[in-house]
């Protein structure tokens, strides 16, 4: 699985690793602070996240141009590292303002952080994908992108973790502790819109917490605000995750410097390829018809940060009881995963002394999981954005799976093409939203929700959440490495940076899109119809995508 790969594999994708780490980080509390520090609603709070992840995903975009045309991968890289820096540490000092000032503060931070990603994130994946380029590890480049977004879904998986354990720990220091209910019922008491039930509710959630004094002005102000300071500390871990990366990056950029091309220069023992102005055209408009239909993918996997963290909060147990609750502990997922890939090692190793390590680590893991079963509490308690670290665990544990699943398929010489992946990845993510579909029957509507300011007297088990999550990420396995892959090997080789870029400004499109469902949230729509929007939109995508299959089969069989 690991062999045969150049060793600036490793190195790109651990810098990326901690950049992700402190993103997610952020991204796992977003619309929760949105609505916590500002009183937005669930359709203007998505408004902000769909704007914000579409700048986030169109400014590659502008990387890819600046590093094609004047500084190069490497230099925009780091100037893309140095600028997000200076957006989390913004969004982190914004604790300190108020009103309109922290409103304009965490605007800047947000444009900060999306430029600073446009110039890194697609730069650093040519770099990866000029690795590739030489001919002894061509064949390999599906297998490497797959590691490489394997290790990016590392630095996620203990971001929501990390988010609730700092959200945790400072409402703690105000001697409070966290209920979905009452950020939504604290500003309507503030704001003078609260209900006679709303207002029965928020006294007897007041009267919980330990410092409530009785003057209920004083409790929602000081709540909103201990909350939205507790989700400030979080923004901070995203600078020192930017810090670990850079040290990273400049501590092995020796395995990988040779791919860092600057205008007017090309790779040591790179032949000049020079394609026919027909072969252009065509390698562009296959790209182009990918990314239309990837529009669509973001559009419904980036819900887990908006309408999906809705769910967890306003229509899922804050509780998880039997083998569930092991799955919240981040953790034993990690044992989970290692022992996954000591597994593979036992069959793959091609050592004794491998395959004996590998039993060894495997037996190690299978203990520890063990006695984390038997020592973790009957029930434990559920935040809403943990729910997002279910995404990136699989990733990291069905790797393997995939890789090799494809190997084997691709020694029998019946791997699908890389579109043929991507068009199944769409058909799976439509099945992941009937699984939320089927979570949903019998459900209140949002709206219904909305008007009394609570959470749904009706809770579903997380394991609906948590299987939708499973079902996106086989999905996701299909269409996101393979489309990073097949930019990079069907990207005409003036413009490697430029159609990178554009990948990314279809990711943008659909990030933006998912303001649409947001936007849907409270208008009586039920949950069902809501989830049946992104049902359709995915398999229109899918069957799109196979009618044109011969035209893009034809292109990545010229490259």
């Amino acid at each position: 699985m690991f062999k045969g790969h150049p060793k600036g594999l490793y190195a790109l994708a651990l810098a990326n690793t901690g950049e992700r780490f402190g993103y997610y980080t952020m991204l796992a509390i977003f619309v929760l602070f949105l609505q916590a520090k500002f009183g937005l609603t669930a359709t203007a709070a998505g408004q902000f996240y769909g704007i914000f992840l579409a700048a986030v995903y169109f400014m590659p975009i502008l990387g890819g141009f600046i590093a094609d045309k004047f500084w190069g991968f490497g230099k925009t890289v780091v100037t893309g590292i140095l600028v997000m820096f200076a957006g989390y540490l913004l969004l982190f000092t914004q604790k300190d303002a108020t009103g309109g000032m922290a409103f304009t503060m965490m605007i800047a931070a947000l444009l900060c952080i999306a430029i600073g990603t446009g110039l890194f994130k697609g730069n650093l994946q040519v770099m990866v994908g000029n690795l590739y380029d030489d001919a002894k590890y061509a064949a390999k480049r599906d297998g490497g992108f797959s590691l490489f977004y394997m290790a990016i879904n590392i630095g996620s998986m203990f971001a929501p973790t990390t988010a609730t354990a700092v959200t945790n720990i400072f409402l703690g220091k105000s001697g409070l502790t966290y209920d979905a209910n009452i950020p939504s019922l604290a500003h309507q008491f503030l704001d003078g819109t609260i209900t006679p039930d709303g207002m029965s509710r928020l006294e007897t959630l007041a009267s919980a917490q330990s410092s409530f004094s009785g003057d209920m002005t004083a409790f929602c102000s000081n709540y909103i605000d201990s909350l939205s300071e507790a989700y400030s500390y979080g923004f901070g871990i995203a600078c020192i995750s930017l810090i670990l990366s850079i040290a990273i990056y400049f501590g092995f950029r020796k395995s990988f410097k040779h791919v860092d091309v600057r205008k007017g220069e090309k790779k040591q023992d790179e032949a000049v390829v020079e394609l026919t102005p027909k072969q252009t055209k065509d390698r562009i408009i296959a790209l182009c018809l990918v990314f239309a239909v990837v529009i669509f993918f973001w559009m419904a996997f980036q819900q887990a940060g908006l309408t999906l963290t809705y769910f967890a909060r306003d229509y899922t147990s804050s509780v998880a009881t039997g083998w569930t609750r092991i799955g919240f502990d981040v953790f034993t997922l990690a044992m989970i995963a290692v022992g996954v890939y000591a597994l593979f090692g036992v069959f793959q190793s091609d050592t004794k002394k491998g395959k004996i390590l590998s039993g060894l680590i495997l037996a190690a893991c299978a203990a520890g999981v063990w006695y984390k079963a038997a020592n973790v509490d009957k029930l434990v308690c559920l935040l809403p954005q943990i729910f997002q670290h279910f995404n990136p665990f699989f990733v990291v544990a069905l790797t393997p799976v995939s890789m090799a699943l494809f190997g084997a398929l691709a020694k029998k010489g019946k791997e699908p093409s890389a579109p043929r992946k991507i068009a199944l990845g769409m058909l799976v993510a439509a099945l992941g939203y009937c699984v939320m579909a089927a979570a949903s029957f019998g459900l209140p509507s949002p709206k219904e929700l909305s008007e009394t300011g609570g959470v749904s007297n009706i809770l579903v088990s997380p394991n609906w959440l948590i299987s939708t999550y499973l079902v996106l990420t086989f999905g996701e396995l299909l269409l996101s490495p393979m489309g990073i892959s097949f930019v990079s090997k069907v990207a005409p080789p003036k413009l490697k940076g430029l159609m990178m870029g554009l990948w990314f400004g279809a990711t943008a499109i659909g990030n933006y899109l998912t303001s649409v469902i947001s936007s849907i949230w409270n208008t009586g729509l039920s949950l069902v119809m809501i989830w049946g929007v992104l049902i359709i939109l995915c398999v229109v995508s899918a069957v799109f995508m196979f009618s044109m299959m011969k035209r893009l089969e034809n292109a990545t069989s010229e490259c």
